[in-house]
């Protein structure tokens, strides 16, 4: 009986022993679980170059008004901060001084050619009197220097009342172009004398407007030859560096680098319609200087950095990656040329590379976004 028990427990040991051996090389034969990742596919297009640069918005013009006459503020219809156009009324000083002026000055015009045709008419008489003997040529000659002398009186008569009329005419303080007013710094009643300073307030044109900014000295050759051959686009670009506040051209090249900063001072022209460039503001410029035609790009995030240099995860129509050497040209806009290593139509690891080793099988979802060839079939790995 005992030899039997005994028996039976040695059986029942082996039975399980063999089974959990049975089940380990099960599991092990199955194959590790894939990595999901996200994939991009190698694109070949028309790549735009690009120089970027820091700028000023600076107004095309801008003028301080001032009085150009002295007297008391009537009015100042204005409101601070106004968009005025060219001739609209800013300010008025008083302007019967002014207009007493001008009487006066016409009323002594008037006076001098009566007396200038007084002297004309004794100057006739005289003429008359000398064909018949009965007058002296030098009393002629001396009525002629009194009529000579009364019309240059008229004359100065005429100056007076012009310089009088331009003056009642700037008690009139008009906008001398379209733009936009500052904070004044005058109200009605108050007295303001002939150029003073600070002036009533300022007028900045807003459209077009400029945008100052630099460029790097080496670039000079390279902007001077794009500029040479037709309009210049130039975007300016918000902080996020993708934002387009405003699109416009290439005005004008400095005709000397800074020595002191080793740059190059540029001036571009914008319409400005919807006024999203504002003097003072700092902006980000970007200069489209040419196109590599037929360029393999890739998402930025597909070109990772190794301690033997650049490389991308490729993934096989095998469903494993390969890590796979790349070279790289510029970048912008959130993509990369790849000058060396991969060819169109490949698919590359763009998310989950972290969890990827070359040769792993992984699951791949294509890119948020991506248009039919990035959800296409991709070629095998080369």
């Amino acid at each position: 009986m005992t030899t039997i028990l005994l028996l039976s427990g040695g059986y029942g040991i082996w039975r399980n022993h063999a089974g959990g051996v049975a089940r380990a090389a099960t599991q092990s034969a199955q194959p590790a679980p894939k990595v999901p990742v996200t994939v991009a596919t190698v694109q070949k297009t028309d790549f735009p170059l690009y120089l970027y640069g820091l700028g000023t918005v600076t107004p095309l013009n801008s003028v301080s008004i001032s009085s150009r006459v002295a007297g008391v503020v009537n009015q100042v219809p204005v409101e601070q901060g106004q968009m005025v156009k060219q001739g609209d009324l800013l300010a008025e000083i008083d302007p019967r001084p002014y207009q007493a002026v001008l009487d006066q000055a016409k009323a002594k015009e008037a006076e001098d050619e009566a007396t200038l045709r007084n002297a004309q008419v004794v100057l006739n008489r005289l003429s008359t009197l000398l064909k018949k003997t009965f007058e002296t040529q030098q009393d002629v000659d001396n009525q002629q220097a009194v009529v000579t002398t009364a019309a240059a009186t008229i004359e100065g008569d005429k100056a007076a009342i012009e310089a009088a009329q331009l003056n009642l005419d700037f008690t009139r303080i008009t906008a001398p172009l379209t733009g936009k007013t500052s904070f004044r710094t005058i109200d009605p009643g108050n007295i303001v004398q002939a150029g003073q300073s600070p002036g009533l307030f300022t007028v900045v044109q807003l459209q077009p407007i400029y945008v100052s900014f630099t460029q790097p000295q080496d670039e000079v050759s390279t902007i001077n030859k794009v500029f040479a051959s037709g309009p210049v686009a130039i975007d300016t670009l918000g902080a996020d560096m993708k934002t387009v506040l405003a699109s416009g051209r290439l005005e004008a090249i400095q005709n000397a680098v800074d020595q002191a900063s080793g740059t190059i001072s540029l001036k571009a022209t914008f319409a400005n319609q919807d006024n999203a460039l504002w003097p003072g503001l700092s902006v980000n410029t970007r200069i489209r200087i040419g196109t590599m035609a037929g360029a393999i790009v890739v998402p930025d995030e597909a070109v990772q950095h190794g301690p033997d240099g650049l490389f991308a995860y490729v993934v096989g129509d095998d469903g494993k990656v390969r890590r796979q050497t790349v070279k790289t040209g510029p970048s912008d806009g959130g993509e990369t040329v790849v000058t060396d290593g991969l060819s169109q139509g490949q698919r590359v690891v763009v998310g989950g590379q972290y969890r990827v080793v070359d040769g792993a099988s992984v699951d791949p979802t294509p890119t948020p976004g991506a248009g039919p060839a990035q959800n296409g079939a991709a070629g095998g790995a080369s």
